[in-house]
């Protein structure tokens, strides 16, 4: 597995840490319960992101768009 197939992943963990994480600090400290869900929050985008494949990069894999009818 290379390595640059879980950068998707690691971006998505990050990014939803750290809304987590802003949001759990505006009362100027953090909880047991606002540790919980930041890591849930990680954990969770990160594997959701996971599962979502790359496209393939292939010139038929070009979505058109939608044409009106």
């Amino acid at each position: 597995m290379k390595v640059s197939s879980m950068w998707k992943a690691v971006v998505g963990g990050i990014a939803a840490g750290a809304a987590a994480a802003v949001t759990a600090v505006e009362d100027g400290r953090i909880t047991v319960a606002e540790v919980v869900t930041i890591v849930v929050a990680v954990l969770g985008s990160a594997g959701v992101t996971w599962l979502v494949p790359n496209q393939p990069n292939s010139p038929q894999a070009v979505s058109k768009p939608p044409t009106a009818v």
